[in-house]
């Protein structure tokens, strides 16, 4: 299997993290979900998933998790049971992830990592389920599951599964975690989170309008550590906060610039430098295009 590099057994898979470019809520809806309206934008820089395959149906999480989830309550786990009883499978898994996506910080590592399970294991178990199908189980695992199953930038709108893929000019990104875990269902739920913003058009976010994201002023509002992380990232940049987490992000045109950009930044803080991926590597690993080291 071209490019997958296995040892002992294992395949390494590529997950990557997004960030969102904007998030607008035009309303909210009757049953109590939000409509929104987001640009997703993978990176060329995530987490490692690790596959292999078992003969006795049992799926198993090996070595560390995100701290305190179960492993039933792995989306790792969820991903790989749904796909297993959806198809029938006889065959299982030991799944293990290589982490460097920050829980909580709206990067999009567990909905990734989930995703990855669902391509990688369609492919070792067989199944060729296709795309649509297997965006489909991963929506029922979250909303933002199935762009990291078709792995393109998009336009979204719903709650994030109403997908237009998007042409995104290469960037790079200088990238803070301020260490909090922002809880996502408490978030949406904050009295002064905006939920009737206008809506917006594909046309106004190429034309380079400041869109916004509703959760920004909710978390700097309610945690000094974000807003620390916003007045650092005003000298080097305008600033911009990713999904509904609590990571922050200053847009560059080339890399030379962002590296620039992250050695003014103060120490202490923990920020690094990703590229803007055209699509996600996972998609090159399926193809047999990426080698395992270069990830």
């Amino acid at each position: 299997m071209a490019g997958l590099a296995p040892v002992d057994g294992w395949t390494r898979w590529p997950a990557p993290a997004k960030l969102n470019l904007f998030l607008r809520i035009p309303r909210r809806r009757a049953d109590g979900y939000h409509e929104l309206q987001t640009v997703f934008r993978l990176l060329a820089w995530g987490d490692t998933v690790r596959i292999r395959l078992r003969r006795d149906r049992r799926i198993r999480r090996v070595g560390a998790s995100v701290a305190g989830v179960d492993a039933d309550d792995d989306l790792l786990v969820k991903a790989a049971r749904l796909l297993q009883s959806e198809a029938n499978v006889a065959l299982g898994a030991d799944i293990s992830v290589e982490k460097r996506i920050p829980a909580g910080a709206g990067l999009g590592g567990g909905s990734s990592d989930a995703a990855t399970v669902l391509r990688a294991l369609d492919r070792l178990w067989g199944l060729d389920l296709g795309e649509d199908r297997l965006a489909a189980f991963g929506l029922a695992l979250g909303a933002d599951v199935p762009v990291f199953v078709r792995g393109r930038n998009a336009w979204a709108e719903g709650v994030g599964e109403r997908l237009v893929p998007l042409e995104l000019p290469p960037a790079w990104y200088v990238l803070v975690d301020p260490g909090v875990h922002a809880r996502t269902a408490e978030l949406f739920q904050a009295p002064e989170l905006t939920r009737n913003a206008a809506p917006a058009t594909i046309a106004d976010f190429v034309s380079g309008a400041w869109l916004g994201n509703a959760f920004e002023p909710v978390l700097r509002r309610r945690e000094p550590a974000v807003e620390a992380a916003f007045d650092a990232l005003a000298r080097i940049g305008r600033p911009r906060l990713t999904g509904s987490g609590s990571g922050c992000f200053v847009e560059f045109a080339d890399g030379g610039s962002a590296a620039a950009a992250l050695r003014r930044l103060a120490p202490g803080l923990r920020a690094w430098v990703a590229p803007g991926a055209s699509r996600s590597p996972l998609l090159d690993a399926l193809e047999g295009s990426a080698v395992a080291g270069e990830w």
